[in-house]
């Protein structure tokens, strides 16, 4: 029997109380943190183990969730994975991705947004996914495109981080263009 949360390379989980020291270690690069969304102070062990507990508590949403993206072999937390801006009504969901700094350029963060399409699309029968990228995120740039992401517009000057602004880009996939490339 073969999972549905598992890939080539990554497998999709729930966030466990014991996950909270790779998710404390990976907010160390700053650069990396502002890539994904924006800087925080640092925080302590105890709240980091405490945040963890929590969400690995929270009741998963069919929709709308976090899940941890964690190696195929070793189920060791590589990154995270969340879903936001669920429109039922369209169709149309948003996703975000931060994967460890140790880990990039690995695999994990394609393999794992292909996963989670997969379930959207041909499990709660959305439309059209959503991803919004920063241009100082070159990576994540190239790696939407990579994946067949359509760019379909820009905010200019949306974010201000590191003593600069930054434009933010808007991907699209729809379940054809997906079914097409990836079924």
């Amino acid at each position: 029997m073969t999972s549905a949360w598992v890939g080539e390379r990554v497998r999709l989980r729930a966030t466990e109380p014991e996950d909270w020291e790779a998710f404390q270690a990976f907010e160390e690069n700053s650069d990396a943190v502002r890539n994904g969304w924006r800087l925080h102070p640092p925080t302590s062990a105890a709240h980091a183990k405490k945040r963890a507990a929590e969400v690995a508590e929270e009741a998963l949403d069919l929709d709308t969730f976090r899940l941890v993206i964690a190696t195929k072999d070793d189920n060791a937390p590589v990154g995270s994975l969340n879903t936001h801006s669920v429109d039922r009504d369209h169709g149309v969901f948003g996703y975000g991705i931060s994967i460890g700094t140790p880990h990039h350029r690995k695999g994990y963060a394609g393999d794992a947004i292909v996963i989670l399409l997969r379930y959207m699309f041909f499990e709660r029968r959305f439309q059209k996914a959503e991803a919004w990228v920063y241009s100082s995120n070159e990576p994540s740039l190239a790696l939407h495109r990579r994946l067949g992401f359509v760019e379909e517009g820009r905010r200019r000057r949306s974010r201000y981080a590191n003593g600069r602004y930054d434009d933010e880009f808007l991907f699209g996939m729809m379940i054809e263009e997906f079914t097409e490339r990836y079924a």
